[in-house]
């Protein structure tokens, strides 16, 4: 069976990241992804998990409470283009997993979304930083005009990248309506 989105995008990120390790979610939302990034990496490991909105920090807060993992995390409310200063340098080369809601915050301000410049510095930024082996899983929402605009500006960078230094795979359903998510992730060689 076909793995739908989301759990395909967990499945990549549970193959990558193990206890222990240094994992980054740059788009802590609603702290779901936080929250499942907390437990792979238990209480030696630690997540750091960025957003620019107050209401995305504290939805993430209250979840890692509720579920006795917050001293596991580091919330920052700054862009996820500050990845490579945010995460302390011994921890560089640590790096195993990082995952990206792309859009807008749900149930938040859908004028508040996610810049394909930014997201681009955090995926270089990512890459410097990252363990051989470490997966970047981007979730692409491309139902509105700016999503639009940052899939093709995402997909034109990823298809450059150097395969040298990384594997890129594009993962989406393509017969489905009304612009449905999909996945491009990227593994450090």
């Amino acid at each position: 069976m076909l793995e739908a989105i989301l759990p395909f995008a967990r499945t990549l990120l549970r193959n990558a990241v193990k206890a222990g390790d240094i994992a980054v979610d740059a788009t802590a939302g609603n702290g779901h992804d936080t929250l499942f990034l907390a437990e792979l990496t238990g209480s030696e490991g630690r997540v750091y998990s960025f957003d620019i909105q107050e209401e995305a920090i504290e939805n993430t807060r209250e979840r890692l409470k509720k579920h006795h993992v917050e001293e596991r995390v580091v919330l920052l409310r700054q862009g996820h283009e500050t990845v490579r200063e945010a995460v302390p340098e011994i921890y560089h080369s640590r790096v195993k997993g990082a995952i990206f809601n792309l859009g807008y915050l749900p149930g938040g301000d859908k004028s508040i979304v996610t810049r394909p410049d930014t997201t681009i510095r955090a995926i270089e930024g990512l890459i410097d930083i990252m363990a051989p082996g470490g997966v970047i899983v981007l979730v692409i929402y491309h139902g509105h005009e700016e999503g639009k605009t940052e899939r093709d500006k995402l997909l034109a960078y990823v298809s450059r990248l150097d395969q040298k230094l990384v594997h890129v795979l594009r993962y989406e359903f393509i017969n489905q309506k009304n612009d449905p998510p999909f996945i491009i992730a990227i593994e450090k060689r």
